[in-house]
C-alpha cells in the first residue's frame, strides 16, 4: 500500500473563481492543495515508483488495496480494478439512467474549427470545461440526465460535431488561438445551429448563448508565438510550441517558472543554465501533463523535503537559486500549420 506520511501527487484541480490548484494525499492525514499562480517558480525531483492512487468517490480517497505499480507514461493514476471501479461509477457509464441531478449540455472550443460538445452536472459550474482546458464554452441546455445525454448524440450526428478531442489537439493549438471576439463568434453560431434544430428533448431547458472565456484564466497571452520558419515561404500559423514531458522518471527533475496553466497541463518557461539544452533545440517553453505528475512522490530540490511542502507552498520547491532545467524524458510538440483543422 502507499507509504503511511508520504504525500502524493494527486495533480491539477480548478476551482471555478479561483484557478488551479496541485493536489496532494496521504493516507491517514487526508488531502492539501498548493495554489499555483502564474510567475511561481516550480521546481521538484521525482521519489520512489508511480502508485495507484486508488478511486475519487464522495469526496475522499479509497485507498488501492494493492498499491499497484503504474506506468510512468499513461496519464491516469490508477491500477486496471480501481479504473474499472472508476468507470462504473461514471456518469459516462450511463449506469445511472435514473439520476436526480440536473445536467448542462455545452458547446466547448478549443481552437479554429475544434468545437466539441458534452454534458457536466449543474452542480460543478465551469469546472469541467476548466479541466478539459476548453479556451472557451456556453451553455445549449439544462436537464435530467437523460435528456442530456440525448441532446449530445443529437448534436454529434446533426452538426458532425465531436463529443471527444484528442488532447494533443488542444495542446498544439494552444499556443497560436484567434482572439477573443473571433472564438465566441465560432461558439456563437455552433450554438445557433443547435437551437434551430428544433429536434431537442421537451425535458432540456434551452439556455441562451452566453460564452465564457479562459484566455485569461489560463493565462494564454502569456504562451511563445511566431510566425512562419525564415525563407520557407509560408504564409500560413505556424508555432514553434516546445517541448512536452514524455514520462516522470525515479530521479528526474523538473523545474521552471510557471507561465500559464491550461486544464491539467502546466506551461513552464525555462531560463538560461539548466535549461540551456533546451534553448538550443529552440524550445519556447516545456510542459507538462499534470496527469503524468500524479501518484508519484515528489520532493523540492536541494533539501529533500516533499514538494507539498508543510505550508501548502509548491512554488518553495523553486527558491533559493535552483537551477531550472528538465532531467527527464520529453518529446517536441507537433507543429500546427493553416489548413490542418
Amino acid at each position: 500500500m502507499l507509504g503511511f506520511m508520504t504525500w502524493w501527487c494527486t495533480g491539477v484541480r480548478w476551482r471555478v473563481g479561483a484557478g488551479p490548484v496541485l493536489g496532494w494525499y496521504a493516507p491517514g492525514r487526508g488531502e492539501r492543495q498548493s495554489v499555483l499562480s502564474a510567475g511561481d517558480p516550480i521546481a521538484f525531483r521525482v521519489r520512489g515508483g508511480r502508485r495507484c492512487l486508488g478511486v475519487w468517490r464522495g469526496g475522499r480517497w479509497t485507498v488501492c488495496p494493492t498499491g499497484a505499480a503504474v506506468p510512468g507514461r499513461v496519464t491516469r493514476a490508477q491500477c486496471e480494478e480501481c479504473a474499472r471501479v472508476d468507470r462504473a461509477h461514471s456518469v459516462a457509464a450511463d449506469t445511472y439512467a435514473d439520476d436526480p441531478r440536473p445536467y448542462h449540455v455545452y458547446v466547448a472550443w478549443f481552437g479554429p474549427g475544434l468545437v466539441k460538445v458534452g454534458i457536466t452536472g449543474v452542480a460543478r459550474g465551469g469546472a469541467r470545461l476548466l479541466e478539459q482546458g476548453a479556451v472557451a464554452y456556453t451553455w445549449l441546455g439544462r436537464g435530467p440526465l437523460m435528456a442530456a445525454r440525448r441532446t449530445e448524440e443529437l448534436l454529434r450526428t446533426a452538426l458532425g460535431v465531436p463529443d471527444r478531442i484528442p488532447y494533443e489537439r488542444k495542446r498544439a493549438l494552444r499556443a497560436r488561438l484567434p482572439g477573443a471576439a473571433e472564438r465566441a463568434e465560432e461558439i456563437a453560431r455552433v450554438h445557433g445551429q443547435a437551437m434551430a434544430l428544433g429536434a431537442l428533448p421537451d425535458s432540456l431547458e434551452r439556455l441562451p448563448c452566453g460564452v465564457v472565456d479562459h484566455g485569461e484564466v489560463f493565462g494564454l497571452a502569456a504562451l511563445g508565438r511566431s510566425g512562419p520558419p525564415p525563407g520557407s515561404g509560408d504564409s500560413g500559423c505556424f508555432v514553434d510550441a516546445g517541448r512536452v514531458v514524455r514520462e516522470l522518471t525515479d530521479g528526474g527533475v523538473v523545474a521552471g517558472t510557471l507561465v500559464a496553466a491550461a486544464g491539467p497541463d502546466l506551461h513552464l518557461r525555462l531560463e538560461a543554465g539548466a535549461g540551456a539544452r533546451e534553448q538550443r533545440a529552440g524550445a519556447r517553453e516545456l510542459v507538462i501533463d499534470s496527469r503524468l505528475m500524479s501518484g508519484w512522490r515528489l520532493v523540492g530540490l536541494g533539501d529533500g523535503t516533499s514538494a507539498s511542502g508543510d505550508t501548502n507552498d509548491t512554488s518553495a520547491a523553486g527558491r533559493g537559486g535552483v537551477a531550472e532545467g528538465v532531467t527527464v524524458p520529453v518529446r517536441e510538440i507537433p507543429v500546427v500549420q493553416g489548413g490542418l483543422f
